[in-house]
């Protein structure tokens, strides 16, 4: 998952801090997500999918679970 929301992120050009803006989350949870420290909660992950323009399904897919 990390990789995929990394690569998502900088495709928007945003730092972790505007991207962690626009989705309601910290910056410190964004930067922890991308690490692979955390795994999103399902809120979570619905707010970032729909900052992708995906489905959670369709993120959860794309990083393989």
């Amino acid at each position: 998952m990390a990789k995929v929301l990394r690569v998502h992120r900088h495709a928007l050009g945003l730092s972790q801090e505007a991207f962690a803006e626009r989705v309601g989350l910290s910056k410190n949870y964004i930067g922890n997500l991308e690490r692979g420290e955390y795994e999103p909660s399902v809120s979570a992950l619905a707010s970032i999918a729909q900052e992708f323009n995906l489905k959670a399904s369709g993120l959860l897919l794309e990083a393989g679970y």
